[in-house]
């Protein structure tokens, strides 16, 4: 069983709620409510923090807010991510001319993380930074379709595990699109029953913080996706789709994605010409950005 830490949960909870909240302070009282903690508790580790510069706190309103030792850390955090720098100018113009809004993902070995939103409103209005979705399919495939072997089958491991057990429809429909994602170099989802009902419980939670209540609810969508049409694996250019969203990988060391550009659709339906079309400018922007990093892709990406 995986060791939990609940006095590092707590802290770690101030931080998630506040990045779900940029440009957004909280005071003691509000924080507490939100989070459900003990005010004296609340109160001891937002002083720590601010003593450490990870919080800042107003001189008047008293209500805290991330500090300068968070930027640093996010500075730092370009190191393993140094492609990240190039995208926000390149999907902020094509956000602008396509009228879209893009999020940009990572990957960790349990999760897939929101790491930063550009361009128009769609993404912003579903998701917020920092949120972490299981690493397992069907969630992550655009990372999973260049990946090794073995990450495919841990990834398709841990979907059966979600669900209870070796599920085979599952495993053959997640393999055959990973294979079409690879084939013409980017990934469509469909809205789902699943997507609204986690997007209900993140506006609700928003009032009540909890990494644990977040959790719980981010691995009931995963296990919800595996047992609905999620994957648009057949594009026909004449028909029209209920798209949720469009991602493309962007490629850095050892030919595997580092990042990936995920579109939100929000008009809807649209037809399988405009998601070509969107596709292959996201796919232009994600080559763009690959070069300015001085990477490049592999040759059937």
């Amino acid at each position: 069983m995986a060791l939990f830490s609940q006095p590092t949960a707590r802290a770690l909870a101030i931080l998630d709620l506040l990045m779900a909240n940029p440009g957004q302070a909280f005071g003691l009282t509000e924080m507490t409510r939100r989070l459900n903690l003990n005010k004296a508790t609340c109160h001891a580790i937002l002083t720590t923090m601010a003593n450490y510069g990870f919080l800042v706190q107003h001189p008047r309103t008293k209500a805290y807010r991330l500090g300068p030792s968070i930027m640093a850390a996010g500075n730092a955090a370009f190191v393993d991510f140094p492609v990240l720098e190039y995208a926000r100018p390149t999907l902020e113009a094509l956000g602008k001319e396509a009228g879209l809004g893009f999020g940009v993902t990572g990957r960790t070995p349990r999760h897939v993380v929101l790491l930063a939103l550009y361009g128009s409103a769609a993404p912003r209005e579903n998701f917020q930074l920092g949120l972490r979705l299981p690493n397992a399919g069907p969630i992550g495939a655009a990372f999973i379709a260049w990946s090794p072997a073995k990450d495919l089958e841990a990834w398709l491991t841990r979907a059966h595990e979600s669900v209870g057990d070796y599920y085979e429809k599952l495993d053959q429909h997640l393999r055959m699109s990973v294979i079409g994602i690879r084939a013409r170099g980017y990934e469509v989802t469909l809205r789902t029953n699943a997507e609204s009902v986690l997007h209900d419980e993140l506006s609700r939670m928003n009032n009540n913080w909890s990494l644990l209540s977040l959790e719980e609810s981010t691995n009931k969508y995963q296990q919800g996706l595996c047992n609905e049409h999620y994957h648009l694996d057949r594009i026909d250019p004449r028909a029209s789709y209920d798209v949720s969203t469009i991602t493309v990988p962007v490629f850095a060391y050892k030919q595997m994605p580092a990042l990936c550009f995920a579109a939100g659709i929000g008009k809807n339906p649209i037809t399988g010409a405009e998601i070509e079309d969107i596709a292959e400018r996201m796919k232009q922007a994600a080559d763009e950005v690959t070069a300015a990093a001085r990477h490049e892709r592999p040759d059937d990406a």
